[in-house]
Formats: C-alpha cells, sequence, structure tokens
C-alpha cells in the first residue's frame, strides 16, 4: 500500500444471508484520479462504496483508504474524506449559508466556506432555504457540504440523477475544477455518457466481481475494435464492419465524386462495451 494511491483494495468480500454481495474484488485508485465504478444494480457496487467510506464491515480482504483502515473509522481519518450521497434531506430549513458554516465547523481546517458557496455556483442563493432551492441547485448544495472539509477523497453517488441536461453539463464542470485542484473522486453513476466525460479510469463491476478496468476510450478494446462505416446507397442503407474506415471511406468519395450520402464511421460507444460486459448482448 502506496502513498501513489488514494484506495487499494485486494480480495474485498462481503456476504449477506441470501447472497454475495461483494466476491473478491481487487482495485487501486491512484490520488489526483476521477475513478467511476459501473454496473447494474444489484452488482455490489454500493456495498464497496459504503464499505470504503467506512459505513458497512466487510467480511474478508484488505482495505486502504488514504492509509487507513475504514473500519477503525477515526475522526482525523473522517475529516480527510467527503461524501455526496444520492439523496439528503437533512439541513432543508437552513439557509444555503447557514448550512455550510455550520458543516464547516466539525472539520480541523475546512475550506473557507463562503469560497466553497461561490464554488459550487451558490452565491446568489446563499440566504435561501435549503427547502426552496431547485433539485439542481440542492445537488450544488450537497456537493458543498462534501468538499467543505477539504477533503483529500471525494465519493459522489448518482450526483446528477433527474438532472435536465445543462444542469447535469454545469455540475460536470464543478467536478472538473475539483479534479484540476487534485481531488480523488469516486463516482457512481448510471450514465454512461457522464462516466466517459469525467473519468481517468472505469471500473465495471457485476455479480459482485471486477469485470474489467480501464480508461473509457480503451474499454472493452474500444479503441482497436473494428469500425462500421454506413452510408446511403442507390439500393438503400449499407453497412461495412472494417479495420481501414480511412481507406474505404476514400473509396467510396471516389465511387460518389465527392461526398458521400449520409456517411456515419463509428467504434462501438462505451455503452455497447458496457452491455456486452455484464451481459446483454444488443
Amino acid at each position: 500500500m502506496t502513498d501513489d494511491y488514494a484506495i487499494r483494495v485486494s480480495g474485498l468480500r462481503k456476504s449477506y444471508p441470501s447472497t454475495v454481495a461483494v466476491d473478491g474484488i481487487d482495485l487501486a485508485v491512484e490520488r489526483g484520479e476521477v475513478f467511476s465504478l459501473l454496473g447494474p444494480n444489484g452488482a455490489g457496487k454500493t456495498t464497496t462504496v459504503e464499505i470504503l467510506e467506512g459505513y458497512r464491515r466487510r467480511d474478508a480482504g484488505e482495505v486502504t483508504v488514504l492509509g487507513e483502515d475504514p473500519a477503525a473509522g477515526h475522526a482525523r481519518w473522517k475529516a480527510r474524506i467527503g461524501i455526496v450521497l444520492q439523496k439528503v434531506n437533512d439541513l432543508s430549513e437552513l439557509t444555503v449559508r447557514e448550512s455550510v458554516h455550520s458543516v464547516a465547523a466539525y472539520y480541523p481546517e475546512p475550506r473557507d466556506p463562503d469560497e466553497v458557496i461561490e464554488l459550487v455556483g451558490l452565491a446568489e442563493k446563499r440566504d435561501a432555504r435549503g427547502s426552496q432551492l431547485s433539485g439542481g441547485q440542492r445537488r450544488r448544495l450537497d456537493v458543498a457540504l462534501g468538499i467543505v472539509g477539504a477533503p483529500e477523497l471525494l465519493f459522489l453517488d448518482e450526483p446528477t440523477t433527474g438532472f435536465d441536461p445543462e444542469a447535469r453539463r454545469q455540475f460536470w464542470r464543478l467536478i472538473e475544477d475539483l479534479a484540476h485542484q487534485g481531488t480523488t473522486i469516486l463516482l457512481t453513476t448510471h450514465y454512461l455518457d457522464e462516466a466517459e466525460h469525467l473519468a481517468d479510469r472505469v471500473g465495471i463491476i457485476n455479480a459482485g466481481r471486477i469485470v474489467e478496468i480501464g480508461a473509457p476510450e480503451s474499454l472493452g478494446g474500444r479503441a482497436t475494435a473494428a469500425a462500421r462505416v454506413r452510408w446511403l446507397g442507390p439500393n438503400g442503407v449499407e453497412s461495412v464492419e472494417t479495420d481501414r474506415p480511412t481507406t474505404l471511406v476514400t473509396e467510396l468519395a471516389a465511387q460518389f465524386g465527392g461526398e458521400v450520402p449520409e456517411l456515419v464511421v463509428e467504434r462501438p460507444s462505451l455503452e455497447d462495451v458496457y452491455l456486452r460486459m455484464i451481459g446483454h448482448q444488443p
């Protein structure tokens, strides 16, 4: 276990009376990395993250988070992590400013609460009560509460569920800002485009086991997979799978004397790879 890693997991196991939730997971997250854990409901990702956060006891395996065993869960270690849960209902009658200042008081070296409010884009809502905020604004407040303690490691659980497209993009920019400041982030999400946009690496978990870990653009052999070239020919839509799409497009352009009608060149998407890995063939 070295200081290069914010999280190291080896042989992690957790069972319940009727099921094996986590079945021998190995995982490493580097400091400063944005790592996304993807998997269907019941795959074991929530149990895994709760063990990393210190909320749930494991049955077996070695786990180190920021150099400590989260099962010990002492206050000094907890002050070094931030957690943004999927749904938070507390502090709804406090103003934004009151909420962030009250949570900051629990940490030994918090960030300036007013600067955090600015960072998450709630400066104009600092005097609004939590119950008066929109869903996107409430989520920004959740993040403010999660980062005001200046965490080295931030856990984000389904952070943009229910967001409209513009709110999601704004939230992504906020997460990118935190990552650029050196915060390590572990993200769970059902939005594959979110993982592809934000994560340095992605881990696919299914049936309690890690299927594969890699950069989003190369996961499952995406970078070297055959491309599908599709165009509108004289007899309708035609398509070909090829390892040499540029050559094929050049040949098509010569045949058509210029632009190829409705030309599309695509490789397997992250969604294609993900569905194949969890056993859902298109």
